[in-house]
């Protein structure tokens, strides 16, 4: 008996450390929040690498599953976006390169979601492609919104909007195909995600938006944490 549930102890431990490690990045992530918005910057710069390893580290302890190279690798070129883009008012390369990195993490997640199932109801539900004409219409609107501002960098937040917008399609056609309700947490937050980007792009290219600091980490958050949750999740064995 003792034997049987040193075992089970071994079987379970994994997913109770990486529980855990979630619920200290929804501890650590409120925790910065706060200081965020009482506008402790200074602190707040050097707890910014440490919100996504709590993440990464969840899906290191977390079972083995097919597409989780995938999420480890998406959560990794994004904490080397959110790193870089620390210094991004050292110098408008610092931007660019923090741009590449997040570019390369929204393929990977493009990728992770592409993987995680190969069913196709979505082509037969009217209200997928309801949501498939507002992600393009979002798209369209966007870019002849920021445009005539970005000058040299059109091109490639054109690129970078253009990704985004693909992968909150990946994750709409996941929340038809997926089992599970998991699948409309990872669709949450690819929303946030877009909805984080815009602002950023709003508030750096176009027009000063009160607070951008605060809503953008805080729409990330949420959609770093609703990905990462929900893929595992979805992928917790039975």
């Amino acid at each position: 008996m003792f034997l049987l549930n040193s075992e089970l102890h071994k079987t379970h431990f994994p997913m109770i450390t990486s529980q855990r490690l979630l619920q200290g990045f929804i501890v650590f992530g409120i925790l910065y929040s706060l200081l965020l918005l009482i506008g402790n910057n200074t602190i707040t710069w050097y707890l910014k690498p440490f919100l996504l390893p709590f993440l990464f580290y969840a899906v290191v302890k977390s079972e083995s599953f097919e597409t989780k190279k995938w999420l480890l690798a998406a959560l990794l070129f994004s904490w080397f976006g959110d790193c870089i883009l620390m210094f991004a008012d050292k110098g408008e390369l610092y931007f660019i390169f923090g741009l590449v990195a997040f570019l390369i993490a929204h393929i990977l997640f493009l990728r992770l979601f592409f993987r995680q199932g190969s069913e196709k109801k979505h082509i037969r539900n009217p209200l997928f492609w309801i949501g498939f004409t507002l992600i393009i219409a979002y798209l369209v609107c966007m870019l002849s919104f920021l445009f005539p501002s970005l000058g040299d960098l059109r091109f490639p937040v054109g690129i970078y909007a253009m990704t985004i917008s693909i992968m909150l399609v990946m994750a709409l056609k996941g929340a038809f195909n997926w089992e599970g309700t998991s699948k409309y947490q990872v669709l949450l937050g690819a929303f946030f995600f877009v909805t984080s980007d815009s602002i950023l792009a709003i508030d750096k290219f176009h027009t000063p938006i009160a607070s951008a600091s605060y809503s953008i980490m805080i729409t990330y958050l949420i959609a770093q944490f609703c990905i990462t949750d929900g893929i595992l999740k979805l992928n917790q064995k039975k």
